[in-house]
């Protein structure tokens, strides 16, 4: 059996050295953690977390806080958890799923990884004791992941304008949370650079109520307009509903969503998209949360990963 020595004998550092790389990787330089992972990748050698975790008094579980309602088997939070539960997985690190408010605090576990956080739940964050870290962009300094959603919104606007659609219309979803306004900012200022107006719309994140904006809107919609929906459950409703008022799609209307994980490809027709790395954003989530915890709740600042265009039949 490879023991820690026989690590630091084949990195040809010490014994504490090894430790510290496995239990403090923040206090060692980048050239030390790659001598000594090499040698343990080379022997084979896994520390055992479990045994660490008793001597740090720690308990291996992370709560995953939901504080929305939401479905936990649609395909966008089962590729999240999946992303998260590998992360974990690398420390031995176990999740537990909380959806009731008033259990957050219940038990003994080491942190917790939070989504569907609100602008009215900073209150609660600011009297947790134990690290945490949010799933979704944020303005008040918690440590976060999240797509980068500027971007995403500008990526979507300039290949509606590559596409040559004329008039770009934005259906965003009716919540006052940093995600919506960062889409927002990208589809706004790409407009502006290219001396457009921009037009937007608000509404609950569900296909009827986009079906109702379009049915509302629909004879003042110039052909040669694309639109740029802040949810692939939003674009999926003005795709049916374009249909369902005869117009030709993606010919004289383009649709594009955000997500990509699920609704883009059953849509009639399949949607074009900005796709969210949402498995890796899952596994950072986790590595970020787990760094938080090794170094006593220190910052661990923001991240933000790039989402990508998917072009499908929605758009010309």
């Amino acid at each position: 059996m490879v023991t820690l020595l026989d690590v630091a004998k084949k990195a040809n550092v010490s014994k504490m050295t090894v430790s510290r790389v496995i239990n403090h990787p923040e206090q060692v330089t980048a050239e030390l953690r790659k001598l000594v992972d090499d040698a343990m990748a080379e022997l084979d050698y896994h520390p055992n977390y479990v045994a660490q975790a008793l001597v740090n008094n720690r308990t291996n579980v992370v709560k995953f806080v939901t504080l929305e309602d939401i479905d936990t088997t649609e395909p966008y939070y089962m590729n999240l958890l999946f992303g998260i539960a590998r992360g974990l997985s690398k420390k031995q690190y176990a999740i537990q799923l909380v959806t009731n408010r008033k259990q957050i605090k219940d038990g003994n576990f080491d942190g917790y990884l939070i989504t569907g956080a609100r602008f009215h739940d900073y209150a609660l964050f600011d009297s947790l004791q134990k690290p945490f870290v949010l799933f979704g962009e944020n303005h008040r300094g918690y440590d976060f992941v999240d797509n980068n959603n500027q971007l995403g919104g500008k990526i979507a606007t300039e290949y509606a304008l590559s596409r040559l659609y004329s008039h770009i219309v934005f259906i965003g979803i009716d919540v006052q949370e940093p995600f919506e306004y960062s889409r927002e900012t990208g589809y706004i200022n790409t407009l502006q650079k290219n001396k457009l107006i921009p037009q937007i719309f608000r509404i609950a994140n569900h296909s009827h109520a986009a079906q109702k904006v379009i049915q509302d809107n629909f004879q003042q919609f110039k052909k040669d307009t694309c639109f740029i929906c802040a949810s692939d459950r939003i674009a999926t409703g003005v795709v049916r509903q374009l249909l369902n008022e005869k117009a030709r799609v993606p010919d004289d209307f383009g649709v594009i969503g955000y997500d990509g994980v699920f609704l883009d490809q059953v849509s009639n027709l399949k949607l074009t998209t900005i796709k969210q790395p949402i498995f890796e954003m899952g596994e950072l989530l986790a590595k970020m949360l787990l760094q938080k915890i090794m170094q006593q709740g220190s910052p661990q600042g923001e991240a933000m990963l790039e989402p990508t265009l998917v072009r499908r039949e929605s758009t010309r």
